[in-house]
């Protein structure tokens, strides 16, 4: 029976060393790849003339078939190899991150966190105006040393072998990351799990944590209404139920039965991409992210085997579940146009008592904002920073 892991190796550091990190996928699992990918069993085709029934057919198609002929996964290998990428173990799981730090010595630590369907690839973009803003726009007061963690059950990280990896948990584990990697004192970021993770690091308020900035809260799943809602909120609301009723059905699955639909994603590519790109096709604004970006993130899944370990994250966070997480330290929240669901001001300030930035006025952006804004993304952490440090 074929192995479910990965064929690169990963090593784990022992005690709290950090040892780097090299992405060599084995040539025969991008061949294996591309002959799953040729033989495909393909479903009927759609019998409505739009999406509502899921990925067209055709596009799905015309998708495969530029990831086995046209797309090349080496390219992104050698370019995440140029950045620099690490291993450490914390909690006795191996974590993945990448490190890049600024050329400006003084440059403010800054976590950055991402979610699901996502990766930390959503914030390589981001790295050269956020390390080196005076060649993005910025000045050396705006300048950031990154660390960009992937999630527990995602990418290069280990996959849990047992319960209890939940938004807490890994909170910690970050925390201990960022300790020993030398930062004192450092800003948290992050959308979708992401978002959650750093709320849930804020409300651990460790020492060194200076303050945390959101472009999807966590109370987004269940907000913190007031007796009247506002006209503001009421539309909030309502775009977020039209999302759950119309997109909805993957985060049932994930968070109820994440192993089973592990099995159908892990074993067929077609499932895979279909999965994912059906929610880069909705989530994100189509016409900035490139073919290449999506399949970027869809072969990191394929080819790391974590279809079923980055699902129970889902499953994690209903186990325990918690009313709103309100926030005493520095808090900045991002509203981008075209997220899943545009959160009111009122509603961050009753969860965050300290709101040092809060901006629902930015020219374009998505759920994935990083990826899809890349310097509109950079201002907003800018803008944070400069209302925590003032």
């Amino acid at each position: 029976m074929p192995s479910s892991t990965p064929d690169f190796s990963l090593p784990s550091p022992e005690g709290d060393s950090v040892a780097p990190f090299s992405v060599q996928v084995a040539d025969s699992a991008l061949a294996d790849l591309t002959d799953r990918i040729r033989r495909t069993r393909w479903a009927d085709s759609e019998t409505v003339s739009d999406d509502g029934q899921g990925v067209p057919l055709d596009r799905l198609r015309a998708l495969l078939e530029y990831w086995a002929d046209g797309y090349d996964w080496r390219k992104l290998e050698a370019r995440l190899n140029e950045l620099g990428q690490f291993r450490t173990t914390i909690d006795g799981l191996g974590v993945h991150f990448m490190q890049v730090r600024s050329p400006h010595p003084d440059a403010t630590p800054l976590l950055l966190l991402h979610g699901w369907p996502g990766s930390f690839l959503e914030f390589v973009k981001a790295i050269g105006p956020l390390t080196d803003p005076a060649s993005h726009g910025g000045s050396a007061a705006d300048a950031f040393h990154v660390v960009i963690p992937s999630m527990p059950g995602y990418g290069f990280s280990d996959r849990p072998t047992g319960t209890g990896w939940d938004p807490d948990r890994i909170a910690r584990a970050y925390h201990v990351l960022m300790e020993r990697l030398g930062f004192d004192a450092y800003l948290a970021q992050g959308g979708d799990w992401g978002g959650v993770v750093a709320t849930r690091l804020g409300k651990l308020r460790p020492a060194g944590l200076r303050g945390v900035h959101l472009n999807f809260p966590e109370y987004l799943a269940a907000p913190p209404v007031g007796t009247e809602p506002t006209p503001e909120e009421q539309a909030a609301l309502a775009q977020g139920g039209r999302f759950f009723q119309q997109h909805g059905g993957y985060h049932i699955l994930q968070r109820t039965k994440p192993q089973t639909i592990g099995y159908a994603l892990t074993d067929s590519p077609a499932g895979q991409a279909a999965w994912i790109y059906e929610k880069f096709l909705a989530w994100a604004d189509p016409d900035v992210l490139s073919t290449d970006e999506i399949l970027d993130h869809i072969s990191l899944y394929w080819l790391t085997g974590t279809a079923a370990s980055s699902a129970r994250l889902y499953w994690e966070y209903v186990q325990h579940p918690l009313g709103l997480t309100e926030l005493d330290l520095p808090v900045g929240v991002s509203v981008f146009p075209q997220e899943l669901t545009r959160t009111p001001r009122i509603w961050a300030e009753r969860a965050y008592h300290d709101l040092r930035h809060f901006n629902d006025d930015i020219a374009a952006g998505g759920h994935f904002a990083a990826l899809e804004q890349p310097q509109l993304f950079t201002e907003e952490i800018r803008k944070f920073a400069r209302a925590v440090n003032q």
